[in-house]
């Protein structure tokens, strides 16, 4: 029986948790409350072939697709292969999927079939929900839920901050909590944190998601890749918070307008509203600047009261309390930072360049989302690798371990970025490290900007660590990371996917590789 520490109580590491108490000695270490993650307030729904109509080899070319040609082959497979199995493992957990009553011809007898949805470059309605536009609440809860029946040490309020290591191998982790630093023993440690949408000023992601998981495996040595890739969502309520308003209400009909009323996206791709998210999002940008920054609209109004009311009651909910009736009007949207596809390089296993040390969900990076996710393969992709992670936890780690996805795709060019700083350098500000990000890291980037950046990024330093509170732990993470995503976007010479750079807005097909980084 192994020890193994999980970290993060999004969906990634609830099923981490969970599959893995059945046979080893597990502990759950959570910054906050049990289930507060991203997971916990994704609306779109989790994709998945759950009709004849529809096959594993066109969601496969889907993701490919909207991957912009940086996909990993066998991890787009693994992916959309296993995910029919893993949906059955939620619907085990207590998932209550949304689901259509369809009457039999002789009208005696009533059978409910899943319900499907329709998203951004998707080939077709393969998306399911949970109360509408509840999804990762009713995974989040059920999973919460099955976990504490299960042998499980949670621990909540208490913040990994370091890799314990000995002789190139995971020990045990360090943690930060209202007793202070402590360290924890572990045979294994499997990451599952979740992402860095608080890089940015503008994001769909809660507080918690300040990259800790990405950041302390970056200071371990471990290798790290697609950083530049980061996914924005192209309609975010335009109020403070960013609401996010989900892409299934395009998938249903909506549309964007300007302030004249005018559509636009079917001049810039022949998807218009449903075109790939980067596209979409930097449409909206282009047409915010030529009406003077004002926020676009979204035009759900045809769809109807009654069936806006019933489909997305969390955004109607949303909307009304910022005294906004979509059902009448339309409402203003803006990008913001959603989805990061870089993170810890994985393989197919979730295995990470550090023996013991697992890396699964959004800290993860193993080639299946490419430079652009596809919408809601995410929480699909948080499963299917958590699974796939437990599978070969008693297996010994590979020896002179390699990743194959390197030797498919040999990177660009492997960077190693400078972590140290001067005790006399300014300490980080959050929000003005927010605000580089999205000025200058953001939808759109340029040498300039990237190089000013990266400048201010290097004259800052993080908060001696005999003083810090959980923000300033928090804090020194995103300094890490801000370093390494603008190194990893100054290096790509193209725009592709998520990553557009104005001054190289062609994408030029003999880069279509990654870039790895790592602590120099």
């Amino acid at each position: 029986m192994a020890k193994v520490i999980v970290v993060g109580s999004g969906v990634a590491g609830l099923v981490a948790a969970v599959k893995a108490s059945s046979e080893h000695e597990v502990t759950l270490v959570t910054k906050d409350v049990l289930g507060e993650s991203n997971t916990h307030y994704a609306q779109g729904g989790i994709a998945a072939v759950t009709s004849t109509d529809d096959s594993i080899a066109e969601h496969v070319a889907d993701t490919i697709f909207a991957g912009a040609g940086l996909c990993w082959q066998p991890a787009v497979q693994a992916l959309c292969e296993q995910g029919p199995r893993s949906l059955n493992e939620l619907i085990a957990f207590g998932v209550e999927f949304d689901r259509m009553s369809k009457t039999a011809s002789a009208g005696l007898q009533e059978t409910a079939e899943l319900a499907r949805g329709l998203e951004a470059a998707h080939s077709h309605a393969r998306i399911l929900h949970v109360g509408g536009d509840a999804t990762g609440a009713g995974i989040s809860n059920a999973l919460v839920k099955t976990l504490q029946s299960a042998k499980v040490a949670v621990r909540e309020h208490t913040l990994a901050t370091d890799l314990i290591m000995e002789n190139g191998k995971v020990t045990g982790l360090s943690v930060f909590s209202s007793d202070g630093v402590e360290q924890l023993e572990a045979d294994v440690v499997i990451l599952a944190s979740g992402g860095a949408g608080q890089l940015y000023r503008h994001t769909t992601n809660p507080s918690v998601t300040t990259g800790d998981g990405a950041a302390l495996g970056l200071r371990a040595g471990a290798v790290l890749a697609d950083l530049e890739f980061f996914q924005f969502h192209p309609t975010a309520l335009a109020v403070p918070g960013s609401f996010l308003i989900s892409e299934a209400v395009r998938g249903e009909g909506a549309v964007l307008i300007n302030n004249k009323g005018q559509r636009f996206m079917q001049n810039i791709h022949p998807l218009a509203e449903l075109a790939p998210r980067d596209v979409v999002a930097r449409g909206i940008q282009q047409e915010m600047m030529a009406q003077g920054g004002e926020p676009i609209l979204l035009d759900a109004t045809k769809l109807g009261a009654e069936f806006l009311t019933n489909r997305f009651p969390s955004i109607s909910k949303a909307c009304k309390s910022y005294g906004l009736n979509w059902t009448k009007q339309p409402i203003p949207v803006t990008p913001a930072a959603h989805y990061w596809m870089g993170g810890i390089a994985t393989d197919t296993f979730g295995r990470t360049s550090i023996p013991g040390l697992f890396a699964v969900g959004e800290v993860a990076c193993n080639g299946s989302h490419g430079a652009n996710r596809l919408a809601s393969n995410s929480l699909l992709e948080s499963i299917v690798f958590a699974d796939r992670a437990i599978e070969v936890l008693d297996e010994a780690w590979p020896v002179d371990f390699t990743f194959e996805r390197f030797r498919d795709q040999p990177p660009i060019t492997n960077i190693d970025v400078d972590l140290s700083y001067s005790a006399s350098s300014q300490i980080v500000d959050r929000v003005e490290l927010q605000t580089q990000m999205w000025d200058l890291v953001g939808l759109a980037r340029d040498d300039m900007g990237l190089r000013q950046a990266r400048r201010t990024f290097r004259d800052w330093r993080p908060l001696g660590s005999d003083n810090r509170l959980f923000t300033d732990f928090e804090d020194a993470n995103l300094l890490d990371l801000a370093r390494a995503v603008t190194a990893s976007a100054l290096a790509r010479l193209e725009s592709r996917g998520a990553h557009y750079r104005l001054d190289y807005p062609e994408t030029k097909p003999e880069l279509a590789r990654p870039i790895t980084v790592r602590k120099a």
